[in-house]
């Protein structure tokens, strides 16, 4: 791990010399610069990770504007780049009005020893993170621009690794000729993972033909992926084709497989087996050549144990899983599919923003789809607030994760108060939040 900078600037000599010990104590190397020039030039050629700096310079002894016109710079050109201020007594306000900006922290001269390390620790700590972060989204990147590259992801929109995992097994196991079991809740895009496994295999020119086993009464779900005879059934009359001869020599998507009675589970087993079945109301065989891609929200476990789901079909349609997880398990994805769902000419505020980011999302993508539209479809107005989305209150505050709290300081610099807005806490809110984490306090 390499040795921690900092750049320290001031020009009274003293104060460089007394923070080059005090840092050597916590191994941290100083850089110094004795004025704005001569810092923003060490900036543009140095790796530095945290900067002190004094609010003025000889040339400018009591106003402080010199060193508020540096963190101003400092804070253009290096946005990232977290900032400590030293100050005297009558430059505090001028210094809070800088924490405002996005400066780190503040120090009045002469400053405590003990709290100074204290604050550049945990910015180094965040500086690490961040760097860290930084390197996982260019993996991020480049794994989801290969696949994107190398694939057909049929325009699914996703950020979340989570989801980007998902994905490549989805797109890995398309080309093998066998059965696909694709778990998950409701409204969590199953459909779309089908489509991404028929779209990358080796039938995707053949047909994709799906059908929701959970809409229709047995009988007729039967004579869905059968076909039927006249008179098979009440109102049968005439022949039809069913789900299986419509998708021969392509991809068959039985999504809600649960809901398949244990006479149409026999059969469907009897098709995964040999391509052959009859339909219903006859006794003659037909022959398919078909990719099953099944999928549920069912614990098919627990209907096994209940003798409601026969174990040999659930072997056979979970020859690979893929398990789709609820939108909530995957917080990335949540601000991209919004904009993918926005309607034009419409955006969303920064507390919107927030508040979708915090909902717990029970029913998942398609929630958020039908939030959006109905908040696009009832407000008059280009940017839509989290008044607009009209989602339920959460009793107490919420339960933000760590992950949610380090990557949001992150991208706050350490500005407790910024992290606080973009995750919808107060500060007082984040505070306790981060000390039941024991995730370290900056500002």
């Amino acid at each position: 791990m390499p040795v921690p900078t900092a750049l320290v600037i001031d020009d009274n000599p003293a104060v460089t010399t007394a923070l080059e010990v005090l840092f050597s104590l916590r191994e941290i190397t100083v850089l110094s610069a004795e004025s704005p020039a001569a810092a923003l030039e060490l900036l543009a050629q140095e790796s530095v990770d945290v900067v002190i700096q004094d609010m003025n310079f000889r040339s400018d002894t009591t106003s402080g504007e010199e060193g508020a016109a540096l963190f101003k710079t400092i804070r253009a050109r290096f946005p990232e780049m977290p900032v400590i201020l030293l100050t005297a007594w009558t430059q505090l306000e001028a210094a809070v009005e800088l924490v405002k900006l996005g400066a780190a922290d503040y120090l009045a001269k002469p400053w405590d020893d003990t709290k100074l390390l204290t604050s550049v620790q945990n910015l180094l700590e965040l500086s690490v993170a961040r760097r860290e972060l930084s390197r996982r989204r260019a993996d991020e990147n480049r794994r989801r621009t290969e696949l994107e590259h190398r694939y057909d992801l049929r325009d699914i929109v996703f950020a979340d690794p989570a989801m980007e995992r998902v994905i490549g097994l989805a797109c890995q196991v398309a080309r093998a000729d066998v059965p696909v079991l694709i778990s998950g809740p409701n409204g969590a895009g199953k459909e779309k993972i089908a489509e991404i496994v028929q779209a990358n295999s080796a039938v995707r020119s053949g047909p994709f033909v799906t059908l929701n086993c959970g809409a229709l009464p047995s009988e007729l779900l039967e004579a869905e992926l059968f076909g039927a005879e006249v008179g098979a059934y009440t109102g049968a009359t005439r022949a039809r084709d069913g789900k299986f001869d419509s998708a021969d020599g392509g991809t068959l998507f039985l999504d809600e497989i649960g809901n398949l009675s244990l006479a149409g589970q026999m059969k469907l087993l009897r098709v995964l087996e040999t391509g052959r079945f009859e339909r219903l109301g006859s006794n003659k065989e037909r022959q398919v050549k078909v990719r099953v891609i099944s999928a549920t929200n069912a614990d098919l476990d627990a209907m096994i144990r209940a003798g409601t789901f026969r174990e040999d079909l659930y072997y056979r349609l979970n020859t690979i899983e893929v398990r789709v997880p609820p939108l909530a398990d995957r917080p990335d994805d949540i601000l991209p599919l919004a904009a993918h769902f926005l309607a034009a000419g419409k955006q969303l505020s920064a507390d919107a923003s927030a508040a979708l980011r915090r909902h717990a999302w029970p029913g998942n993508v398609r929630e958020l789809k039908n939030v959006l539209q109905r908040a696009a479809l009832l407000s008059q107005k280009p940017v839509l607030t989290a008044a607009d989305l009209a989602l339920p209150k959460i009793a107490g505050e919420v339960e933000v994760d760590r992950s949610s709290i380090e990557a949001a300081l992150t991208r706050a610099n350490g500005v407790i108060a910024q992290a606080a807005a973009e995750l919808g806490l107060s500060r007082q809110a984040l505070y306790r939040r981060m000390e039941k984490l024991d995730i370290p306090r900056t500002t």
